[in-house]
């Protein structure tokens, strides 16, 4: 399996590499033709910040944050300016960052959207458990958020210090959320923590379910190089049987799988940011996905504003993709959903699945990877299981210096990966 192994992590990397960025200036976005369009805004403020956390973020202040938001209402303007009329789109998510900070003003932002965009499949948020308030959660339901994510990360006392996080207050939880409702609750939690087992995420897990939760995202532990967690980790062999130990589990209890990470209640109950062919990204840190271009806005607040205020995007680095770079970029974003429809990657890339990578798909078959149903190759536990892997390479490999060098510099003039 190792050999198996080496195989497909040189094909991953052969296929993606090189990845030259570039900081070019484009300051308007082709995405009339695009289908499926996603949109998705940072709200980069917390209020204290988590150890383990990647994500492009600084602490809370009230006057950055108008600023801030005066920024991105511009820069959604300047978007949505660029085509006439308005533009079909599948779906809006706010990210952070803990984007309930700007709870008073997320009905400006989707005012602001709405002006350009038609949103078709429902608006979803992040929150902090300290969100999950009734007045709190009643303003972005009034503002049209049908769907919500709580980062809960872990309700166990032996892993809410090593998270640096604070104990939730499920009583309270649990109460806002019977009061006011969402077609989805999920609730974040985090597997491969020191000495996890398989009794300590079946706690977790229950307590999200018991607590409001119709939607459980149960995300790996991934040890960054510029976050400062404690934590290592896991060793291989034991977070693969954790990892199917956990999926049995959802399995047992009639969960529907909607992605590698994600189990719920019913097929109705979702939330995803990531599975969409292309997408919008607006504020600080937010990545544009188009059919041949991929876009990172800066990571410093401040130059953010002050591009925007400039009638400028506040586009960093930019990659123009070779075409199999963007197939095997679909690929492992669709992927990610356990399902890849021939058809339509087919529709897509205007070229057949099977032709491109007929010898790849029958080498996934053959290892028990994937499985082919009615026009769909869907993953098989294990195949869950290496993408799961190969995500961790993929995300060490190249998120993890990319985010690492965009901490430091507002404008890198090129980087390759």
């Amino acid at each position: 399996m190792s050999f198996l192994t080496d195989l497909t992590r040189m094909w991953f990397t052969r296929s993606f590499r090189p990845f030259v960025f570039t900081n070019r200036y484009d300051n308007e976005l082709d995405y009339a033709d695009c289908d499926r369009l996603g949109l998705y805004v940072h709200i980069p403020f917390c209020r204290s910040i988590c150890n383990f956390c990647p994500y492009c973020k600084e602490i809370y202040d009230p006057d950055k944050m108008d600023r801030y938001i005066d920024s991105l209402l511009k820069e959604i303007h300047q978007v949505g300016s660029n085509i006439k009329g308005k533009k079909t789109v599948t779906s809006l998510y706010f990210g952070g960052g803990t984007p309930a900070l700007a709870v008073d003003m997320i009905g400006e932002i989707i005012d602001a959207l709405s002006e350009h965009f038609e949103i078709t499949d429902g608006i979803g948020i992040e929150l902090h458990p300290d969100n999950v308030k009734p007045e709190i959660l009643l303003k972005l339901k009034d503002a049209g958020v049908t769907r919500i994510s709580i980062g809960v990360q872990s309700f166990l006392d032996k892993y809410v210090g090593v998270l640096g996080r604070a104990k939730v207050d499920v009583d309270a939880m649990k109460k806002a959320l019977s009061e006011i409702s969402f077609d989805t609750v999920s609730m974040d939690l985090i597997f491969a923590l020191p000495d996890q087992n398989i009794e300590d995420l079946k706690a977790d897990i229950e307590m999200a379910f018991e607590t409001g939760a119709n939607h459980v995202a149960v995300y790996p532990f991934i040890d960054f190089t510029f976050t400062s967690s404690p934590i290592k980790a896991m060793a291989k062999r034991k977070k693969r049987q954790l990892m199917d130990q956990m999926t049995d589990y959802f399995e047992k209890k009639g969960c529907y799988r909607s992605s590698v990470w994600t189990f719920s209640s019913s097929e109705e109950a979702k939330y995803s940011s990531m599975t969409r062919d292309n997408f919008l990204g607006f504020g600080c840190s937010a990545t544009t996905l188009l059919p041949d271009q991929f876009k990172v806005n800066t990571f410093s607040v401040d130059e953010y504003c002050r591009r925007v205020n400039s009638d400028k995007l506040p586009t960093s680095l930019t990659i123009d993709f070779k075409k199999r770079q963007r197939m095997v970029y679909y690929l492992f974003w669709t992927a990610y959903s356990t399902r890849v429809n021939i058809r339509a990657f087919e529709d897509f890339f205007g070229v057949s699945l099977k032709k491109m990578y007929g010898f790849e798909i029958f080498l996934a078959k053959l290892f028990g990877y994937i499985t082919e149903t009615d026009g769909e190759l869907i993953l098989t536990s294990k195949g869950a299981f290496y993408f799961h892997y190969y995500e961790n390479y993929y995300t060490l490999s190249y998120i993890d210096k990319m985010w690492g060098l965009m901490r430091n510099e507002a404008f890198p003039e090129r980087m390759v990966l």
